[in-house]
């Protein structure tokens, strides 16, 4: 009799009358992350027509196994390799062989030509015979002689999937062959869970473990299976998958459509699908009861302290009866460590899935029980605990969503909150807290679609005037929403006025109501917004902190006095222990516009970190905008790049349009100073179109001063002086438009440039009225600078001592301008020699920036001194000179210029200067790199 193996592609190749099935799959379905996989499972295929051979697949499940069998049978059929399939069940394991028979049935008709005694072994053993049941040896050695049979001509691949559930009889006969197909033609492909107990024979066979997909890989799976599925939701199914295949594709499914698109929260434990279930319920079923409930404590329990869970379940049980879980490979646990963890964070959700309501309740009571040290975890086990209204619990969870709040853990203490809401016997209370749980959302975590509703159910729970907590929710909503500045203005302002007085600083809410009334009326930019607000800080019992230093460091710099800049500079020292993002933001805001931001650095990037893990979304925005601030004035323009991308793409990911404008000012400064003109055009177009209709000057200003940079690169003073003004007049800076002050040497220059030298003067003089020079170096710098412009031409002493000022080479891109237009004076009154210095360090600061038409300028300058470098590079890598050296090493022990220059017996001029041509030899932007710098160049 003649059969048949079929292949993929539909040829047959006689072998006898019946046809070999082949295990198939979608061909065109394709494996995310799992090429060397594929090619360890090509390299395995190669060898089955030489020698033969075994590989068992081990892996978690869901992680993969069958569909990595699925494709082994597509690629064996295409290189004609016929493959026998079969699968281990559950519930057919106590049938003996049917393992076997599933395996064999297809070609059991070739057993004819065996011997008589491998005949009737072979169909003894699969019930297609009678006579005395056979040993398992010689059903193993029919099997083997069956298999040499039927590849004489062809090899020969068999797949066995879920190996651990196959009937013991049959995986005593396959791991007796298994080590026995060495030298024929035949594959044995199996795959199964690691830990599972079986009587199949692993010894010396090679086995591939099969991981989980890397980060890349699974982020690939879930965007091409549920492209809608909003960012962060995508980031959670990620952490909880753990890399699963099984987990990304199903996880999704039991969320609902608000849910995936994160308009609606994500449960604290995410409910698994029927498949899911299916995949890691069978050993948490099989184990004892007690097992099952400590699993479920420990679920519950969330850190793993075997201490808590020994506590729990004091006098009940003993932690001993975790054993058959830790055999089965659910758990591991550490005596020394005192901790247990989950092997796969979906064996806890699948133990918490399977377990009932009460059962949940009564675990969650008992381990409330030993955290009264600890009263957040008390609190939330409390909460989940209990069933009816009881405001003791509420509002222990209402002081625990405080604390994690001040930690930036805002989604743990918006659940907190809404649970506390859930149990509020009050109506009021309860409204209160679904407000707070709305503000959370909308200012910390990025739910602001969850506002609406919750602000709606506040509404149903207290009818009337609603809490302060709801109108400041309700502001940010409208601001990202319609980007309406005046509603939420008046909304924030009558809110804030109905509190009764005096205010006390330790009112969190105000605190945060005042908070985002500053930002509406900063982006407002007009000065009748801030009345409310003044009105409010002269209603507190003492001083409100933060919040007053905000109102002048970063509502009217101009005007702030020498104790609010004290008081920031305390804040700003502090930031190192501050965990709080609201607070380290806030801190950052008041730094802005008085040159701070170095200060805060470190502190914002642990925000903008949080940020990137799903936490504190919002405080994570502002904090990568700040950053870009403060690296768009110390020369960082790539990582300003980085920043404002990151940024925006959050503002686009959770819906805060808002907040996006400054990324799109850095944006726009950054092009205009790299001379893409194009961009700065297109981002400062899209700001006057939105800011005109709602009102909003701050984003004006933001157009106008990227435009003005643009026409000074390109020399189109006319052009930079109409923008310049448009956000303060020449000679005025006016209260509330603290924008102003980046302008000084923009609208000074464009002055001077254009014939204006006494609105210029005016403009110098009312700085330095106003104090601006002991607001900060920068400013000191740009304010000597400004003077020296429009000073007398024979006046060079301006320009000289703002080289001097200290610490003024962090800002190399506003040092470089005053190199710059001192090279142009000096060029001016003949001094050639010295003016071909200051042009050059300023063209090499320049073009180490990437500012090409500032670059050009220095350069068109320099070639009319007679010096010709328009294709130069940067001097980067240069030796030094002799002084160059002596001027670095006493730089990086930390002498200022004026020590320096007593030192060498220079001026403190030419040591700034020298410190420039040094900077971009060196490859550093500050002094502070200097040490390390130079360590380098000596070891090379």
């Amino acid at each position: 009799m003649a059969t048949h193996l079929t292949t993929e592609t539909g040829e047959q190749e006689h072998l006898g009358d019946e046809q070999y099935p082949i295990a198939r799959d979608d061909p065109g379905e394709a494996l995310v992350g799992r090429e060397a996989d594929l090619r360890r499972i090509d390299s395995f295929l190669k060898g089955i027509s030489a020698v033969g051979g075994t590989l068992l697949i081990s892996g978690e499940p869901g992680v993969g196994k069958t569909a990595l069998l699925a494709a082994a049978a597509r690629r064996a059929a295409a290189a004609a390799i016929p493959a026998l399939h079969a699968t281990g069940v559950q519930f057919e394991a106590h049938i003996s062989f049917s393992g076997l028979q599933q395996l064999l049935q297809p070609v059991m008709s070739e057993a004819d030509a065996l011997s008589q005694v491998h005949k009737e072994a072979l169909t003894v053993a699969l019930g297609q015979g009678s006579g005395p049941a056979p040993a398992h040896q010689a059903v193993a050695r029919a099997l083997l002689a069956l298999l040499r049979q039927l590849t004489c001509e062809h090899p020969l691949l068999l797949i066995i999937d879920d190996l651990q559930w196959m009937d013991p009889t049959s995986t005593v006969v396959l791991g007796w062959v298994a080590r026995r197909l060495l030298g024929t033609k035949v594959g044995l492909l199996c795959a199964e869970r690691p830990g599972a107990d079986s009587f199949f024979d692993h010894a010396g066979l090679p086995v591939h473990v099969l991981e989980p997909l890397g980060d890349q890989a699974a982020d690939t799976l879930l965007v091409s299976s549920y492209p809608a599925l909003a960012p962060r939701v995508r980031q959670r199914l990620m952490a909880e998958a753990q890399g699963n295949p099984l987990a990304l594709l199903e996880l999704p499914v039991s969320l609902s459509d608000s849910q995936r698109r994160a308009s609606e929260a994500l449960p604290g434990h995410l409910p698994l699908s029927n498949r899911l279930q299916a995949a890691f319920a069978s050993r948490i079923n099989a184990l004892p009861a007690v097992t099952r409930y400590l699993l479920l404590l420990a679920a519950l329990e969330g850190t793993g302290d075997l201490h808590v869970l020994q506590a729990a379940v004091a006098g009940r049980c003993s932690l001993k009866q975790l054993g058959p879980a830790e055999r089965a490979q659910l758990i591991r646990i550490d005596d020394r460590a005192g901790h247990l963890t989950f092997r796969h964070p979906l064996t806890r959700a699948a133990v918490v899935d399977l377990s009932t309501s009460d059962q949940r309740r009564s675990a969650h009571l008992a381990l409330a029980r030993p955290l009264s040290a600890q009263p957040e975890r008390q609190a939330w086990h409390l909460g989940q605990a209990t069933v009816v209204p009881d405001e003791e619990v509420a509002a222990l969870l209402e002081r625990a969503a405080h604390s994690m709040s001040r930690r930036g853990d805002g989604a743990v203490a918006i659940a907190s909150l809404l649970r506390a809401a859930d149990l509020s016997p009050d109506g009021a209370q309860r409204a209160r807290r679904l407000a707070e749980a709305a503000y959370l959302g909308a200012n910390i975590t990025g739910d602001l679609h969850e506002v609406p509703r919750l602000l709606h159910h506040a509404h149903r729970a207290a009818p009337g005037p609603g809490p302060l907590a709801a109108a400041v929710a309700s502001s940010v909503y409208l601001l990202n929403e319609s980007g309406d500045i005046d509603i939420a203005h008046r909304l924030l302002s009558s809110a804030v006025a109905m509190q009764p007085a005096p205010y006390e600083p330790q009112d969190s809410t105000l605190g945060e109501a005042l908070h985002t009334l500053l930002l509406v009326c900063f982006f407002g930019g007009r000065p009748e917004l801030w009345q409310p607000l003044d009105t409010a800080l002269k209603k507190f019992a003492a001083d409100p902190g933060i919040l007053a230093v905000t109102r002048a460091t970063f509502a009217d710099p101009v005007r702030c006095v020498p104790r609010h800049l004290e008081q920031l500079d305390g804040a700003i020292a502090e930031l190192a222990y501050e965990s709080d993002p609201i607070k380290i933001v806030r801190v950052g805001i008041a730094s802005a516009y008085v040159d701070r931001l170095g200060g805060c650095t470190e502190a914002l990037t642990r925000v903008a970190e949080a940020g990137r893990k799903g936490e504190a979304v919002a405080p994570a925005i502002e904090a990568l905008f700040l950053l870009g601030n403060h690296a768009l004035h110390a020369g960082q323009w790539e990582q300003l790049n980085r920043l404002a991308n990151e940024g925006l793409a959050f503002c686009q990911d959770y819906g805060y349009p808002m907040l996006a404008w400054p990324g799109s000012f850095l944006r726009a400064a950054r092009a205009a100073l790299r001379g893409d003109y194009a961009a700065t055009d297109t981002l400062t177009d899209e700001m006057d179109q939105w800011a005109g209709t709602r009102r909003a000057g701050v984003v004006r200003f933001y157009a106008a001063h990227a435009r003005t940079l643009a026409a000074l690169g390109r020399g189109a003073f006319e052009e930079a002086y109409q923008q310049a003004t448009t956000v303060a007049p020449c000679g005025v800076f006016p209260a509330f438009v603290p924008h102003a002050l980046w302008l000084l040497m923009d609208l000074t220059e464009a002055a001077v440039r254009t014939g204006r030298r006494s609105e210029a003067q005016a403009h110098v003089a009312a700085a330095r009225k106003a104090g601006l020079d002991a607001i900060s170096p920068r400013l000191k710098t740009l304010l000597l600078a400004s003077t020296g412009l429009c000073a007398d031409s024979g006046e060079s002493t301006w320009f000289e001592q703002a080289l001097a000022v200290p610490e003024a080479e962090r800002w190399p891109f506003d040092m470089a301008r005053v190199q710059l237009c001192y090279g142009e004076h000096l060029r001016r009154v003949k001094a050639t020699t010295e003016a071909r210095l200051h042009l050059a360090a300023a063209m090499d600061t320049f073009q180490r920036l990437g500012a090409a038409p500032w670059a050009g300028r220095a350069a068109q300058e320099l070639r009319a001194t007679g010096v010709h470098r328009e294709g130069s590079a940067p001097s980067s890598g240069i030796p030094l000179t002799p002084q160059q050296w002596e001027i670095a090493k006493l730089a990086a022990a930390g002498l200022t210029n004026k020590e320096i220059g007593e030192r060498l017996f220079l001026s403190p001029r030419t040591v700034s200067t020298h410190l420039y041509q040094l900077f971009p030899k060196l490859g550093v932007t500050s002094r502070a790199a200097l040490r390390d710098a130079l360590d380098q160049l000596q070891e090379s």
